[in-house]
């Protein structure tokens, strides 16, 4: 009985520690892509590079798509240290990208949206990892939602409707509030079912695929966010 109990309490620690490092990992990645961000914005030279050029700007955003996928894809071929420069390379050229928002919209409404987001996160996120529902139907209509996006902002890229755009933005919001909490049983469930004594690195990287997935879901819910409350400048 007490071998029994000791080895439920081995597991429950190594479980704490993959979901720690899963957050650490995405904390650290929308730091340095917050920090990015704010120094090319207040950098003329730096902005003017990237969003006065549209070769520069429309090159870093595909090497930011080909950085998910082939971190993605290649995520159990790779070293972790490989895979953990990969993600931390992907949000910093996210944060270049991202430093448009400052020219767009006002210093106040960013921050005040930032924690918005972070609250909607938190508790989608909490949602997630205390709920004995099974979210795998909720993940496969949200991906479904996910797509609709895609294609109504193509469309809308050529019709320029602002009431689309307002209705692509709300729907995005609930599509990746339930993305979270979709995401975040599903780390928790990988967290709970690894083999015990598992390599430290194969743990790091299923850390920073983990990662990966949380903050793509955090900064897609702000930027939507930011469509809707963001204040102009």
């Amino acid at each position: 009985m007490e071998s029994a109990r000791l080895q439920t309490t081995q597991t429950q620690v190594a479980v704490n520690s993959f979901i720690r490092s899963v957050y650490n990992w995405m904390s650290i990645g929308l730091a340095l892509t917050g920090f990015v961000a704010y120094f090319v914005a207040s950098s003329p030279t730096l902005l003017h590079m990237i969003v006065g050029n549209q070769i520069i700007f429309f090159g870093l955003i595909i090497g930011e798509f080909a950085l998910v996928f082939y971190l993605s894809a290649r995520i159990q071929k790779m070293q972790a240290g490989t895979a953990t420069s990969l993600f931390i390379l992907y949000a910093a050229l996210n944060g270049a990208t991202l430093s448009v928002i400052f020219m767009a919209y006002t210093m106040s409404s960013i921050a005040s949206t930032f924690f918005i987001c972070a609250a909607t996160f938190t508790a989608c996120s909490i949602y997630g990892m205390v709920t004995k529902r099974d979210l795998t139907s909720l993940g496969g209509f949200m991906f479904m939602g996910l797509i609709g996006i895609i294609i109504a902002t193509v469309v809308n890229l050529f019709i320029q409707s602002s009431a689309m755009n307002m209705i692509i933005s709300y729907i995005g919001v609930l599509v990746f509030i339930g993305l979270t909490a979709y995401d975040t049983q599903k780390l928790k469930t990988m967290a709970v079912t690894q083999p015990a004594g598992l390599d430290a690195a194969v743990v790091r990287k299923g850390a920073i695929i983990g990662a990966l997935s949380l903050y793509l879901d955090f900064i897609n819910m702000f930027l939507f966010m930011l469509r809707i409350f963001g204040g102009r400048d």
